[in-house]
């Protein structure tokens, strides 16, 4: 029992409150909880993207967020086009993982971890579905005769599997697909977009829009004239 009040009394300065004991007690006690406890548990944090992704949370719905950001940025891209100067050359660039085509099928089955070796394999399934908000953008920016730029993290030896599932999703047309270069695979996902956007405007277009589901598919220069973000809770890239 002694043994036990001076454990108390030294907690005290951690946070528990030391109690008089007598032998008839036996209340259990719970010591002060340690910073981290304020950190949500990994598995809490993938079910609830889970239910986020099903629209099955008060936490949000991803199909409604990803229309309500597609529809922002058809509105500004009919707009700007409304407004083109003559002889202007308007661009709309598209990140395609997560912003045009959807991954969630093989992130659920990696368990929202990411394994190189089993994105590679379902990238060249090409089985990835299409965001149904953008591929009305990308329809509409064709109607308006914007050209459109894929300008995606891929490494260039995905070029046929990215082609290949880009068709059968219905986008076709494009102006330029862009793939990172062997070269390229240690830069940051900011510093590749930057050097790309930079090479599309040196040819002499407009970049008027811009959609991604990362920051670094928006930010650097030259930045778009109008930047659309998608969410993307499940993975973050620099």
């Amino acid at each position: 029992m002694k043994e036990l009040l001076a454990v108390l009394a030294i907690s005290a300065g951690v946070g528990l409150v030391p109690v008089s004991l007598n032998a008839q007690q036996t209340a259990a006690r719970v010591a002060a909880l340690a910073p981290g406890e304020r950190i949500a548990n990994l598995d809490t944090l993938k079910d609830e993207l889970k239910h986020y992704h099903d629209c099955t949370c008060k936490c949000g719905c991803y199909a409604r967020d990803l229309n309500q950001q597609a529809d922002r940025a058809v509105a500004f891209l009919r707009w700007r086009a409304a407004h083109r100067q003559p002889k202007e050359k308007l661009a709309l660039v598209l990140d395609i993982d997560e912003t045009t085509l959807s991954n969630y099928e093989e992130m659920v089955k990696a368990g929202f971890a990411y394994d190189s070796k089993a994105f590679g394999a379902w990238v060249d399934s090409a089985a990835a579905p299409a965001i149904p908000g953008t591929l009305r953008l990308y329809n509409e920016a064709q109607r308006l005769g914007v050209r459109i730029f894929f300008l995606t993290g891929r490494a260039e030896a995905q070029r046929g599997a990215t082609e290949q599932n880009l068709r059968g999703q219905g986008f076709d047309g494009w102006q330029q697909l862009i793939l990172r270069a062997p070269a390229q695979a240690t830069w940051t996902a900011l510093a590749y977009k930057s050097v790309e956007r930079a090479a599309i405007a040196a040819e002499g277009y407009r970049i008027v829009l811009n959609v991604g589901d990362q920051w670094s598919d928006l930010r650097g220069k030259p930045a778009a004239e109008y930047s659309v973000k998608y969410p993307d809770p499940y993975y973050f890239l620099r």
